[in-house]
């Protein structure tokens, strides 16, 4: 099978993007600290997976890319999507779950969503593991978190004291899009594999999805699957989110983006980006290591996308390696220096030539 994988890098200069709540034991009573991991070495702040994938959604809800979000439901102790990844795109490229709900309660949660008629009835539990999988983003070192101390003083009285934690850092974060299961729904009894219960079968059949009885599975059309992976590309290279943006605001759209499809899941890229103190830096001789030793399983071109004015002299270094008589000159003709919005267009591209990374 066939992956999309891929390595992100986040500049955050001055920032607070994923928040724990109030810190008790602080100098003030209202002190919100920030997400990290605490080592010998020192704390690294971090973004949660569910963060950062919360931040795609919206992106991908909020562009012009015709993504088409599923409705989400609430009932007394519990909240869900549709379930639904034959209509919602979401749906088929991050996974749910979702258990039959008692007919009342599932009446009541689409009537307050507004979303009557839209709701898909659920007779068993369904499940789907997510095709599109990312890390936690952490800190490619070790960083001092800053409390900042103010007041609100706009109030007749005493000004009230607040406080909240920031730091300066690179995030790094892996990902990886399972190509085959794009788009492919099975109805295996195993849980993660149930994704379609006989309404969902019953909307496949009407549909004529293409049916593969060997792996108990439909399968949209190849166009629209290519459709939602290219959505997901294009969403993940303009990326917008984070907390605290009226304080501290933080372009996360990613300032290196490295993209391709390999055979296989495991990640290729993770150790090519190094720290000098907590600066990052480039690990030619573990990029060469990882393209020379998995070169037979990387089946796409490489697409290095790097904003230009970040880091310009780690850019630099990789452009003399892939000159002449450089130690990546070998990769020349396969490796694409480019920005990221260009790596993940470019990368849709080839998908869409090559129709077999999809089976």
């Amino acid at each position: 099978m066939s992956f999309v994988t891929g390595l992100l890098l986040i500049d955050a200069p001055a920032s607070a993007l994923n928040n724990l709540g109030n810190m008790p034991g602080s100098m003030t009573e209202n002190v919100v600290g920030v997400k990290h991991i605490p080592t010998r070495e020192g704390n690294y702040p971090y973004v949660s997976a569910q963060a950062f994938r919360y931040w795609l959604r919206t992106t991908l809800e909020q562009g012009n890319w015709g993504w088409k979000a599923a409705p989400v439901f609430r009932e007394s102790k519990i909240a869900y999507t549709d379930a639904n990844p034959i209509l919602y795109w979401d749906d088929d490229l991050f996974g749910y779950m979702r258990a039959p709900s008692k007919k009342t309660e599932a009446a009541n949660a689409r009537e307050s969503s507004g979303l009557v008629a839209e709701g898909t009835l659920t007779a068993e539990t369904v499940t789907r593991v997510s095709p599109f999988r990312v890390s936690t983003l952490v800190s490619i070192a070790p960083v001092r978190l800053v409390e900042d101390f103010g007041t609100m003083s706009r109030q007749e009285g005493n000004p009230v004291p607040h406080g909240h934690q920031f730091y300066r850092a690179t995030l790094q974060g892996l990902l990886s899009l399972d190509l085959h299961a794009a788009g492919t729904f099975t109805y295996a009894e195993r849980t993660g594999y149930l994704n379609l219960d006989e309404t969902r079968l019953k909307l496949a059949r009407e549909m004529a999805l293409e049916h593969l009885a060997k792996d108990k599975a439909y399968r949209l059309p190849l166009k629209e699957r290519l459709t939602r992976v290219h959505a997901l590309l294009e969403g993940l290279a303009e990326l917008g989110g984070g907390a605290k943006q009226a304080l501290h605001y933080t372009d996360v759209s990613p300032d290196i983006l490295v993209l391709a499809v390999t055979r296989g899941g495991n990640h290729i890229f993770g150790h090519i980006i190094g720290a000098q103190g907590e600066r990052p830096v480039l690990n030619l001789p573990a990029l060469q290591e990882a393209l020379d030793v998995n070169r037979e399983d990387i089946l796409s071109d490489v697409y290095m996308g790097w904003v230009r004015g970040y880091l310009d002299a780690e850019r630099e270094k990789l452009e003399a390696a892939l000159g002449e008589g450089g130690l990546l000159a070998h990769w020349k003709d396969r490796i694409h220096l480019i920005h990221p919005r260009e790596a993940c267009q470019r990368l849709a591209q080839e998908l869409e030539a090559h129709p077999d990374w999809m089976q």
